[in-house]
């Protein structure tokens, strides 16, 4: 498959809880992206069809999308060892599920969804990122993505909010530790 790779930087869209819409800001962010990760309560296949129209996508299904949020997926991505998961609930106290995948084998990224919050926190060897909400707006939380690069051998992971509003509450919410 041609790769969309531009100056040496592989770009890997990171997206959740979109709930059956796709926010207008989503495709153009995710325009230049390689690949996209979605870590579920998609709300429907026409979600997946068009995130699919801008680069390969690889999901789990969340609580709303008729399963138990608890599938975990696995993926490397140029070296880079990554869990993909809808429910972890944090990363103070990883499910079962993912308790159980990481015994199995390391991860570099833990990438989850399911609360609407954003995160981004190394623990130890590994980094749990949870964009936030990409769907409908929930309380006062940020509806935001989450962009992966890689440029040479450094990787980044980021939080794009994709309104104004929600850049003062990324500020606000990133980073609050939850109990």
């Amino acid at each position: 498959m041609a790769t969309k790779r531009m100056a040496g930087i592989l770009r890997v869209g990171i997206i959740a809880d979109t709930h059956g819409v796709l926010h207008d800001a989503v495709p153009a962010l995710f325009a230049n992206v390689d690949r996209i990760l979605h870590a579920g309560d998609v709300g429907g296949a026409h979600v997946l069809r068009a995130l699919r129209e801008l680069a390969p996508v690889t999901h789990v299904d969340g609580n709303n999308d008729d399963a138990t949020g608890e599938d975990v997926v696995r993926l490397i991505i140029e070296g880079m060892r990554v869990l993909l998961t809808h429910i972890l609930p944090r990363p103070s106290r990883v499910g079962a599920h993912v308790a159980a995948s990481l015994r199995k084998s390391a991860a570099d990224l833990v990438v989850y969804g399911h609360s609407h919050l954003p995160h981004n926190e190394r623990v130890g060897a590994i980094t749990y990122f949870n964009p936030a909400s990409a769907g409908p707006r929930r309380f006062d939380y940020p509806t935001s993505v989450g962009l992966l690069e890689k440029r040479g051998d450094a990787w980044k992971v980021m939080h794009v909010a994709l309104d104004e509003r929600s850049v003062e509450a990324l500020k606000k919410y990133l980073g609050v530790r939850r109990p």
